[in-house]
C-alpha cells in the first residue's frame, strides 16, 4: 500500500474488517466441459482453486469468508451429490474462522433444501436460506435467498414451486424453460435456473433495513443472483430484482450488492449510487489460474482484491 521505498503513505488506513470471497466453484468429479454458450468449464480444477483460496485466506487472517453459492455442479452424478457437497464444505471448513454460505441453483439440482441447508449450516428458518449478521457494529450483511420462489429445491407440490412454474408459464413460452429463445431484453431472465424473492422475505428485508437505518449501520447485500442489469447479463438476473431494489431504495443504508451466478463477473453503480459487483466464477479458471479474493471494509468504501481472473475493484460509497 505504501510507496516503493517502504514508506507507508500518510493516508493508509487499516480496514475495519476483511473477508474472503469466492463464487461458483461448481465442483464435480467429471471431465472438463463447456457451458451452453461454449465457455470451457474445469469441474475438477475448481476444487484446487478453492484449496488455494483457503490457504491464502488463512495466511491473510481474514475475519470470515463468504461463499456466493453453486458449491457443486448440476452435472455432478446424483449418487455423488452428498459426498461432493461434504467434500467442499470440509474444504471451506479448513478456513480458520466463520464461513457463510449462500445457495445457488446448482446446489439445489444436487440436494433438496432440507438436506442442503443443514450441511451448509445456513441459519435460515422453515427451509428458507435468508439471514443477516453484523460482524462489527457499523456494518450489517444481509444474505438473500434468491430461490425462495423457485422451480428447483422445494418439493414438487410446494406452493413456492407452483408459483414459480406459473410465472415461468406466463413469461417464457419455450418448452425448455431454461431457454431464452424469443425473449427480448430483460424478459430473458425468466429462466428456470433463476428464481425470485417472495413477499415474506421482502417484508423481512424491509424490517432489517429499517433496523440498520436506526442503528446507523451500512449494509452489504449478498445474493447468488445479480440485482442490477448494469452488472449482469439479462439471463442471470433475479426474476424480481426490481422489487428487491425498490425495498432497498426506501433507505440509504445499502452501499454494495454482491452476487455470483453470472460467471464472467461485472460491476456497476446504479442510479442511487449503490455498487453492484458480480464475482467471476472459480469454475471457469483454466488449470493453474484462480478466481477468488478478499474484501477490505473501510467506513467509506469496500476494496476487493482479486486473484487472477477475479478483478480488483474499489467501491467508494456515495454519502
Amino acid at each position: 500500500m505504501g510507496s516503493g521505498n517502504g514508506i507507508v503513505s500518510a493516508n493508509f488506513k487499516h480496514p475495519l474488517l476483511s473477508f474472503g470471497v469466492i463464487s461458483d466453484v461448481q465442483y464435480a468429479d467429471i471431465p472438463d466441459g463447456r457451458s451452453f454458450r461454449g465457455v470451457p468449464r474445469y469441474y475438477r480444477h475448481s476444487f484446487l482453486v478453492l484449496q488455494r483460496a483457503v490457504q491464502k485466506w488463512n495466511q491473510q487472517k481474514h475475519n470470515f469468508v463468504l461463499n456466493f453459492g453453486d458449491i457443486v455442479d448440476g452435472f455432478c452424478p446424483r449418487n455423488q451429490s452428498l459426498t461432493a457437497v461434504k467434500k467442499l464444505v470440509d474444504e471451506f471448513d479448513r478456513f480458520e474462522g466463520p464461513v457463510y454460505h449462500m445457495i445457488g441453483n446448482h446446489c439445489l439440482y444436487n440436494l433438496p433444501r432440507d438436506e442442503l441447508l443443514p450441511l451448509l449450516r445456513v441459519p435460515g428458518y422453515g427451509g428458507y436460506a435468508y439471514y443477516d449478521f453484523s460482524p462489527i457494529p457499523e456494518f450489517r450483511f444481509v444474505i438473500l435467498d434468491c430461490y425462495d420462489i423457485s422451480a428447483i429445491g422445494w418439493p414438487k407440490d410446494h406452493p413456492n414451486t407452483l408459483k414459480a412454474l406459473k410465472l415461468l408459464g406466463e413469461k417464457n413460452p419455450n418448452l425448455d424453460k431454461n431457454s431464452p429463445d424469443g425473449l427480448a431484453g430483460l424478459e430473458r431472465r425468466f429462466l428456470m435456473f433463476n428464481g425470485a424473492v417472495g413477499n415474506e422475505q421482502l417484508e423481512w428485508l424491509d424490517r432489517v433495513l429499517q433496523e440498520a437505518t436506526k442503528a446507523n449501520q451500512k449494509v452489504i447485500i449478498c445474493c447468488h443472483l445479480p440485482l442490477d442489469p448494469g452488472a449482469s447479463s439479462n439471463e442471470a438476473l433475479l426474476w424480481n430484482y426490481n422489487e428487491v431494489m425498490d425495498v432497498i431504495y426506501r433507505y440509504n443504508c445499502v452501499k454494495v450488492c454482491l452476487a455470483g451466478h453470472d460467471h464472467k463477473g461485472g460491476h456497476s453503480i446504479d442510479s442511487h449510487g449503490i455498487h453492484h459487483r458480480v464475482l467471476e466464477a472459480a469454475l471457469e479458471c483454466p488449470p493453474g489460474t484462480d478466481a477468488f479474493g478478499y474484501i477490505d471494509i473501510f467506513d467509506d468504501k469496500l476494496s476487493l482484491f482479486g486473484t487472477d481472473r477475479m478483478k480488483t475493484t474499489d467501491m467508494i460509497f456515495s454519502p
